[in-house]
């Protein structure tokens, strides 16, 4: 009877903890978000625009960033193996199918030949039926020229190819919302 009484105190010093600890988070989350996007423009007196590079098309034409210059350019650096970006990617889907016309979508495939093939992304992108505007940075030329080291990556450039923000790591479709906010 005694054990009872003690395993009892435990469960219930337990149960109280984790409910504590789960109406703390939950009022405590939004006050201390940290905020993924990152605004390229804060205490900068002039401006630079967005390096250019050389990536290719599905059929191996050469494409260059500055080629997309005239209209905001939500750049996106993606593999098809990386679980993140997989998460972000129905997101970006939306938000092209909603504003592919007034916003260039540039979804850049870091193609590096061992884990990421032309083919893998390729197939990747045809079996989920994604429409949106895919490159393949088959030299690595896009993803040196930025420095991208983890995907995802998004950066977010002005109409006429200044950067304006940029968040490493998935991001929501709230996110992809500012994002596109800050550049429109």
């Amino acid at each position: 009877m005694k054990d009872n009484k003690k395993l009892f105190t435990i469960l219930l010093i337990l149960a109280l903890v984790v409910g504590g600890a789960t109406v703390l988070y939950n009022q405590l989350k939004d006050r201390f978000h940290v905020d993924q996007l990152v605004d390229q423009n804060e205490d900068i007196e002039e401006k630079e625009k967005a390096p250019d590079f050389i990536v290719y098309d599905l059929e191996g034409n050469e494409v260059h960033l500055t080629d997309y210059f005239g209209k905001p350019i939500v750049l996106n650096f993606w593999a098809s193996w990386c679980g993140p970006c997989q998460m972000e990617m129905p997101d970006f889907e939306k938000m092209y199918l909603q504003m592919g016309e007034e916003i260039h979508f540039l979804m850049i495939n870091v193609t590096d030949g061992g884990r990421e093939t032309l083919k893998s992304a390729s197939d990747f992108i045809k079996e989920k039926g994604y429409t949106f505007t895919v490159f393949y940075d088959l030299k690595l030329d896009a993803s040196n020229t930025y420095g991208i080291q983890s995907f995802p990556t998004t950066l977010f450039i002005d109409k006429d190819g200044y950067p304006v923000a940029y968040a490493v790591g998935a991001i929501d479709e709230t996110t992809l919302k500012r994002g596109i906010d800050m550049i429109k």
